[in-house]
């Protein structure tokens, strides 16, 4: 493979990535074999036409983005071949119409509506594709699903230890040096910036796309950057790079679940044994915290999250077909180009103008104070210290860059006793106080962990006011109370994460200083995006991807349902 596949291979996977929500890599097959993937990178035959290629990586991350290949699912595959074809030939329209809001207009017409409309979930597509019922052939170009392939990468990535490398997430120590970035270089700091580079735009991906539609042209004058960019930007630029194991970046997709009505401060329980919702089975309290007459109200050692979360909740107004602008409008350009070939005068309004708009985004900060939280950590504080610190420093930096943010600590003792102690709530004013009730929080009792992200997710709903909403776990991912203890507590966890998500609420869990082996928090967690640090100055370094990614997941599941 030479350099020029290498370039166009790390294009594919940026789009790969937007497409899908989540970082997810391009690589090379043997030439002649077919697409696949196997969740976490698209394979692809860099000897096809970059057009196939293209198409390739939209069939299997809109796949990836639309959760078709989940391993109920695939494991229906492993000696069924002739079901995997039939699943693909339906489940990629139905996966491709789904994503139709964020496909450029060159690819969404892969998407046939009337196949698409067969189906409304992967199970109901995995119905038909057993059934006998007469269906077409899913394209060449598509590819193939390899069961076994998707099975093993998914094992891997649940075993995987805390050090692990996660290609996709820049790592950096907090104490790096910032420098402005002239106006004509590129930011690269934060990558993938999933949240500000939609699909067909985005810089590198709409530059590469130009060169292959041969569209593209030089605009404005000299030295100013191009039309309509934001200005200044920032970049890192040291070699130092912290020690942290990272997991799930992604707002992957969920599990398909009903939504689940709440009734006052009563919510369900999922019984992973059963496969079904416990009704009104716990009861959650908001109960005032005390406060300290000795709890300071000054905040210990600032991380420095402020800058990596500066453009968290800015959407983009995108207007399409101007005559400037700072990206290229795909479908303009290729109707300027069919124009041209046709001996007319093409339109020369081929631009998108970006404007950024106010900040429209609600966060619920969640702090576990259980007993397990008051252990050790890392560094010799406790793990509450440590995530006390981190919370502090994510409620003052969200608050500052005009976010509204509600910060609530949890613990319980029993279903009928998980206690919520609001440190802030969402129309409170960040002040002494808030830190004082923050500061004077103690350890103790167990973490009913999925009521606390019901109830959580159900005050964000409610009372956050804005269209973006996101939800952070700080926790040491112990799951725990009585009867709710190990598979149970986890599957519980991962399902109220589930449903807050697919309400459209952005939600990233964190683990601090705690030394919770990795395969645990991904069974409480799941797919949802989560991060662990061994220590709270290493924040910096992930957490604008890292929200952003969940942000950017959140919006477009609200857009496709």
């Amino acid at each position: 493979m030479n350099d020029a596949d290498g370039d166009r291979l790390q294009a594919l996977g940026m789009l790969a990535s937007a497409l899908a929500g989540r970082p997810v890599a391009v690589a090379a097959v043997d030439p002649g074999e077919p697409s696949w993937t196997d969740g976490q990178t698209v394979f692809v035959d860099p000897a096809a036409r970059q057009r196939e290629n293209l198409e390739s990586v939209a069939v299997h991350a809109s796949l990836i983005a639309a959760d078709s290949l989940a391993p109920d699912i695939v494991g229906a595959f492993v000696r069924h071949p002739r079901v995997a074809k039939r699943y693909l030939a339906i489940e990629g329209h139905r996966a491709l119409g789904a994503n139709g809001d964020v496909l450029p207009g060159v690819l969404s017409a892969m998407a046939d509506p009337g196949t698409a409309s067969r189906s409304d979930s992967p199970e109901a597509s995995l119905s038909i594709a057993s059934g006998k019922d007469a269906l077409d052939e899913p394209p060449t170009r598509w590819g193939v699903i390899r069961a076994k392939k998707i099975l093993a990468a998914g094992g891997r990535a649940a075993e995987q230890v805390d050090h692990e490398t996660v290609a996709h997430v820049p790592r950096r120590d907090s104490k790096e040096a910032l420098e402005e970035l002239d106006d004509g270089e590129v930011d690269d700091s934060d990558d993938p910036d999933l949240f500000s580079s939609p699909v067909g735009g985005g810089g590198f991906i709409g530059k590469w796309l130009k060169k292959m539609l041969s569209s593209a042209r030089k605009t404005g004058g000299g030295g100013g950057g191009p039309p309509g960019a934001d200005s200044p930007t920032h970049r890192t630029n040291s070699a130092n790079r912290g020690a942290f194991a990272v997991s799930s970046t992604a707002n992957a997709s969920t599990e398909d679940v009903a939504d689940i009505k709440t009734q006052g401060f009563k919510y369900p329980e999922w019984d992973a044994d059963r496969k079904s919702y416990r009704p009104d089975w716990c009861t959650v309290r908001e109960i005032e915290p005390r406060i300290k007459a000795s709890a300071p109200d000054a905040i210990d050692g600032a991380i420095g999250v402020r800058r990596p979360l500066a453009r968290l909740g800015m959407g983009l107004h995108r207007r399409h077909r101007q005559p400037q602008g700072d990206d290229i409008d795909i479908d303009a350009a290729i109707e300027a180009r069919v124009e041209v070939r046709a001996g007319s005068a093409p339109d020369e309004a081929v631009y998108l103008d970006s404007l950024r708009r106010r900040r429209d985004l609600s966060v619920l900060l969640l702090l576990d104070v259980s007993g397990s939280t008051a252990e050790p950590g890392m560094v010799g504080r406790t793990v509450h210290q440590q995530q006390r610190a981190v919370i502090t420093d994510l409620t003052v930096a969200l608050h500052d860059l005009g976010d509204r943010v509600a910060l609530y600590a949890y613990n319980s003792q029993g279903r009928e006793a998980v206690n919520m102690l609001p440190v802030k709530r969402f129309d409170d004013h960040l002040d002494a106080g808030v830190i004082r009730r923050l500061n004077s929080l103690e350890p103790g009792a167990y973490s009913r962990l999925g009521a606390a992200i019901r109830h959580g997710s159900a005050v964000l709903e409610t009372r956050g006011g804005t269209s973006r909403r996101l939800l952070v776990v700080v926790s040491d991912g112990l799951a725990y109370d009585h009867g709710y203890e190990r598979a149970y507590g986890a599957a519980d966890a991962r399902r109220a994460l589930t449903e807050a998500r697919r309400r459209g609420t952005g939600c990233v869990c964190l683990t601090v200083g705690a030394g919770t082996d990795v395969g645990v928090l991904k069974r409480v967690f799941g797919s949802t995006a989560h991060a662990t640090i061994a220590r709270p100055e290493q924040l910096a370094g992930i957490i604008g991807p890292l929200f952003r990614s969940a942000v950017r997941s959140a919006e477009v599941r609200r857009r496709v349902s």
